[in-house]
């Protein structure tokens, strides 16, 4: 069944069971992207083991998802708001679950990767895509922020459930069955985008960038490459200095490149709000801890401690449940008062549970694990609405597949970093196990206390009145007015016309 596609303004007009549709269909989508980055790290030992990889194959399962995400999200984004956001949205279904049945299929290592890698296409289809469909079907302030924070609660839901879903799955029916149990419910979500989703799409296209993605996908690729195979190759190894050279000359293009160009991949504008700024570094800086600290724990939990997949994921629950009640309470007070309080409590929690962590052994006591879990819980149901709201709001509606995919760009960013930093820093004391590992495990852990406190600074700063002032500033500019740039030009982000903070 068809829809119409609708102007911004149209989808007030959307009853509240239409929106609530809308927003579980998203959340739907949302909950199989991200849990497949979660629930493969609790597959890994059997995976490993099955099909003979290596610590850096591993990394690769994880990484090869995550890095495709990060480097083709803004790409997705921007096609979205030109195309269609449902079109975009059902071909990105299409991709996950044709990507899922051949990991589902994989006879080694290699297959696994890039089936993975197509996984991830059909992933970038969806992240940012199902937020800025969010974004502008619920057009009030208020009814805005809390269908954000609960879109946002799924994302940290389903992050960190997946470890827990994945390890009942591995038990009883093995690691493909986690790539299995995608399919059908990619099938029912496609027959109900069709259904239920509006068509919609920005008031004014924007051109694709293929210089900038080029660097994008350069840059991500070659430090990610650099750090997890540096621990084989030796840091001064001419092709990770090679590699590092050849990302810092992607960089200098980047910035060099993309303001040049009417439409850029990268609106680096948009970074010269330092609360959306911040929010990116934070988003990073979160879900570098929350990587690292789901890859080195699932492996702690198994090859340490010797538990099965089903209890390692049992163990892994009072990850997930702080995010059933912390997210939808962080929402509400992200609408209400803003997202300091918030991301102070989210920076607190990730710092004090990376101490914590610094006291795990083998014989550490069950309860006192658990104990340090239900701390990143409550870090992982606080950071996300937060982050999430302040880089969608006060964005043109026009560019709000553009902002949410930078948003989620920082995100996959972080989580790929952190799989990468974590595997090079412990990759050589996993075969030993034991003391050795969790000795290994506590650069690892120092690495979260920096991050935590990283969030804590960035949200005091992003919520200073200067911050706000730069905000403000920000907003001087935007899509040109439907006019065609007469009456407002590159400035018409104000103008009643655009839809933008300024109007009506």
């Amino acid at each position: 069944m068809s829809s119409p596609v609708l102007p911004p303004a149209a989808a007030a007009g959307l009853s509240p069971r239409r929106k609530s549709l809308v927003l579980a269909i998203c959340c739907v989508s949302i909950v199989v992207v991200v849990m497949d980055i979660s629930i493969v790290n609790v597959a890994l030992p059997s995976m490993g083991r099955d099909l003979h990889a290596s610590e850096s194959g591993r990394q690769w399962a994880v990484d090869a998802y995550t890095l495709v995400l990060a480097a083709f999200l803004v790409l997705a984004g921007a096609t979205a708001d030109r195309v269609g956001r449902r079109r975009v949205f059902q071909a990105g279904l299409a991709a996950f679950g044709l990507g899922s049945v051949l990991c589902g299929l994989a006879p080694d290592i290699g297959w696994l990767i890039a089936a993975r890698a197509l996984q991830a296409v059909g992933g970038t289809m969806l992240n940012p895509v199902a937020m800025a469909i969010v974004a502008t079907t619920f057009t009030g302030a208020a009814e805005r922020a809390r269908a954000i924070g609960v879109f946002a609660s799924m994302s940290g839901l389903a992050l960190a459930l997946g470890p827990v879903l994945g390890g009942g799955l591995v038990d009883a029916l093995g690691w493909r069955s986690v790539f299995w149990i995608n399919v059908p419910i990619v099938a029912v979500a496609i027959v109900c985008a069709a259904l239920f989703v509006p068509e919609s799409r920005a008031e004014r296209a924007r051109r694709f960038d293929p210089v900038g993605q080029v660097l994008m996908v350069l840059v991500l690729g070659c430090v990610v490459y650099a750090i997890i195979e540096s621990s084989a190759l030796g840091w001064t190894s001419p092709v990770i200095i090679g590699l590092l050279a050849v990302a810092a000359l992607g960089v200098a293009g980047l910035l060099g490149y993309e303001p040049r160009r009417a439409d850029p991949l990268l609106e680096l504008r948009l970074f010269r709000s330092v609360p959306f700024s911040s929010a990116i570094v934070m988003a990073l800086f979160a879900l570098c801890g929350f990587g690292a600290f789901l890859f080195v724990t699932t492996q702690y939990l198994q090859d340490v401690r010797g538990l099965s997949p089903v209890a390692a994921g049992l163990c892994l629950l009072p990850v997930g449940l702080p995010v059933l009640v912390v997210a939808p309470l962080t929402g509400r007070a992200v609408g209400a008062r803003g997202p300091l309080i918030p991301l102070v409590v989210a920076g607190m929690a990730l710092a004090l549970g990376g101490g914590m962590s610094l006291g795990l052994g083998p014989e550490t006591p069950l309860p006192a694990v658990l104990a340090i879990h239900l701390v990143f819980g409550v870090f992982l149901g606080a950071v996300n609405p937060p982050i999430t709201n302040a880089a969608i709001s006060g964005m043109p509606r026009s560019m709000a597949g553009l902002a949410g995919s930078l948003a989620s760009t920082g995100r996959q960013t972080g989580t790929t970093l952190g799989v990468a930093i974590s595997g090079t820093l412990i990759g050589p004391q996993i075969a030993q196990g034991g003391t050795a590992f969790t000795g290994a495990a506590h650069r690892v852990w120092w690495m979260l206390v920096v991050l935590g406190a990283g969030i804590i600074v960035l949200a005091v700063i992003s919520s200073s009145r200067w911050a706000r002032a730069t905000a403000e500033r920000a907003g001087t500019w935007a899509d040109p007015h439907p006019c065609g740039g007469s009456c407002a030009g590159r400035r018409g982000w104000g103008h009643p016309a655009t839809g933008g903070p300024g109007s009506g």
